[in-house]
């Protein structure tokens, strides 16, 4: 499992631009995790899907909520990760209204959480190998901070405890 210190692994995470702008073509479009990081602070969070009670109703609004704390923190962007594809991540972040606020990222085969070994079986309840629920804070690529919650907790990735972290 990754670790504080640790570089985040080499992977390319998948995000779905409503608008044109910045480079970037409308649908999905891949970001390099290396250079999406460099020279930048990141709070990055991480749930097993989208769309699910716990994920909707509290994890991703905390980090909305929160936005304009976590920037005058240090925060540079905010990057919500779940083993989804860009299309669905697109429709939650319209539903969740995140705007310009969190980065809705899709990791569709799930290989940047089995490279981060924090991935959860959901296979019995029919979701398969999903994320763990998780928060870091990422300093030019590496990782300064990491809370990783126990199965169906939701204690320690929520987004004042990464905003007690950055501030400190």
């Amino acid at each position: 499992m990754i670790k504080v210190g640790d570089t985040l692994p080499a992977a390319t995470l998948m995000e779905y631009v409503e608008v044109e702008g910045n480079g970037c073509s409308i649908g999905p479009n891949p970001v390099d995790v290396a250079q999406a990081t460099a020279g930048k602070t990141v709070a990055l969070f991480a749930l097993p899907g989208a769309f699910t009670p716990t994920c909707s109703a509290k994890h991703v609004p905390g980090y909305v909520e929160n936005h304009d704390a976590l920037k005058a923190a240090g925060v540079d962007e905010i990057w919500c990760v779940s083993v989804n594809d860009a299309f669905v991540m697109g429709a939650w972040a319209r539903e969740q209204k995140t705007g310009t606020k969190v980065r809705m990222l899709g990791d569709g085969s799930g290989d940047f959480s089995k490279a981060t070994g924090l991935t959860l079986d959901l296979t019995s309840r029919g979701m398969g190998v999903r994320s763990n629920r998780y928060s870091m804070l990422v300093k030019d690529g590496k990782v300064a901070t990491l809370n990783v919650e126990g199965p169906g907790k939701f204690e320690v990735s929520d987004a004042a405890t990464l905003l007690a972290q950055a501030q400190g």
